[in-house]
């Protein structure tokens, strides 16, 4: 409500004129009104595509045995024996597990459905927030057309519809870089300004959230130490960023020091494959994966299928197998996996060897073609994955009508991308160059860059990992509604 308050004097202020009470009123009356569109497009999705499964009851099973036995671990009773406490583990942070922990509390265990509900909220003060640093930047009408473009994103709003950790990064994003413009603003006359402690506070809880949001602390902190002329640059840049620092990761020491105490282990994050100590990892499988794997439904018909459930040959595009050889090579090791569907050593070594013969063929396909295409399938293919579409949603002789939709949604998102780039060579080619923000602009840069080239790293494809782009998309559309190159600020 504070940052809605402040939304609101913001464009009272902006507005001018004699009478500034109606313009206020006006203010108010469209705030809420795009407020209640986003609301009614989140609930939407609520209603009749929520999203409880997989991930999300990984994070409820570890919320619910935090709060009934007082451990940080999966359920281990069986019919046999009900009384066995959960095994600890240290797959998952503990960011998004305590915001579970504190619904249940409040609304009663696994009540998912309040979850979704304050989600919404959340997502909702994360456009207004947006909007708030985009209308800061390039003027009144840039905060209307950020708010707008926010609240009825459908791409950010399906996941309100989901208790997984996006929701939540995406508000500590948008609250990380509004903190960021607040204190890089006051800095010359308080360099210890409250904002500094709101940006520390919510990186930190960003990291808690997911391992890889350290990237944006990476790309925020040494923003802190851009100069502009600024008057003692120790104790007005480097002290207050070396403090934001040590703030920032002051919640992963007890972290670290639990993982110690109870696996014996130096783990400050999690770990990359979201296994516990002493569980096997199927890097052979992952490594002949990563020689094909581009798409979404790859990742769903074969990488997650692995251990646990069978995967056909059929379910391999072409570009799985150089030659006639190689394919009969792979279909025969399927078959030996799909009699138990249970990883082994035998199996991994067999995958080891098929990714050496495809990698030594072509190393620049494994390198750098298929890491590059991974992303580009990430950012732009339809962000259908939380609705009923097909994964092959192409195929319009199979399900025409679907395919248009999936269609229309990809050119949404497409948009979206254009109009991000096209806002941000207008704010760079504004006056003083990024109108006097370049510490803001390129921190938000460096960000979806870094985020770009890890999800280069990763194995599976998966849309909702380039989502963390869209806060930084939202207010470099707001340069596009500047009155001209010198717009004035609200």
């Amino acid at each position: 409500m504070t940052l809605i308050a402040a939304s609101e004097a913001s464009e009272a202020q902006f507005d001018g004129g004699s009478d500034r009470r109606a313009p206020g009123w006006r203010a108010v009356v469209a705030l809420c009104c795009a407020l209640m569109c986003g609301l009614l497009l989140r609930m939407w999705f609520i209603t009749h595509w929520p999203h409880v499964a997989g991930d999300t009851l990984v994070y409820g099973d570890i919320a619910k045995n935090w709060l009934e036995h007082g451990i940080y671990g999966f359920t281990q009773a069986t019919v046999d024996d009900p009384t066995l406490l959960p095994e600890p583990t240290l797959i998952r942070l503990p960011g998004f597990p305590a915001f579970l922990a504190a619904c249940f509390a409040v609304f009663g265990l696994e009540h998912y459905t309040a979850v979704l509900y304050i989600q919404a909220a959340l997502d909702l003060l994360t456009c207004t927030v947006v909007a708030m640093l985009s209308g800061r930047l390039f003027g009144r009408r840039a905060f209307w057309v950020t708010l707008w473009l926010g609240v009825l994103c459908p791409f950010t709003a399906n996941y309100a519809a989901a208790p997984l950790a996006e929701t939540l990064t995406l508000l500590c994003i948008a609250v990380a870089y509004y903190a960021l413009y607040r204190w890089l603003a006051d800095r010359e006359t308080s360099p210890y300004n409250r904002w500094l402690y709101v940006l520390a506070a919510t990186l930190g809880y960003a990291i808690l959230l997911r391992p890889e949001q350290g990237l944006l602390a990476a790309a925020v902190l040494p923003a802190m130490l851009w100069s502009r002329g600024a008057r003692g640059w120790l104790k007005g840049s480097l002290t207050p960023a070396v403090l934001c620092a040590v703030l920032v990761l002051l919640p992963l020491i007890p972290w670290a020091m639990r993982n110690w105490r109870t696996f014996h282990v130096f783990q400050p994050l999690a770990p990359r494959y979201a296994t516990d100590p002493g569980e096997a990892v199927p890097l052979g499988f992952q490594r002949w994966y990563r020689t094909w794997a581009i798409d979404f439904a790859s990742t769903e018909d074969v990488y997650w299928n692995y251990d646990g459930d069978r995967i056909e040959i059929s379910d391999l595009p072409s570009r799985a197998f150089d030659s006639d050889a190689q394919y009969n090579a792979t279909d025969a090791l399927l078959n030996d996996y799909n009699e138990t569907a249970r990883a082994n050593a035998a199996l991994d070594a067999s995958f080891d060897v098929l990714a050496d013969q495809r990698i030594a063929a072509n190393p620049v396909r494994y390198y750098l073609a298929l890491p590059a295409a991974r992303v580009l399938n990430m950012a732009l293919r339809p962000r259908t994955e939380m609705l009923p579409i097909q994964l092959e949603w192409w195929k319009l002789h199979e399900h025409p009508g679907k395919t248009v939709f999936a269609s229309a949604y990809a050119l949404l998102n497409l948009a979206y991308f254009v109009l991000a780039g096209v806002g941000l060579w207008c704010w760079y080619r504004m006056r003083d160059g990024w109108n006097g923000q370049g510490a803001l602009a390129w921190s938000m840069v460096v960000s979806l860059v870094l985020r770009g080239l890890l999800l280069m790293t990763l194995d599976n494809s998966e849309p909702r990992y380039t989502l963390e782009f869209y806060p930084v998309f939202l207010v470099a559309i707001g340069a596009l509604v500047a009155r001209n190159k010198a717009d004035k600020a609200i």
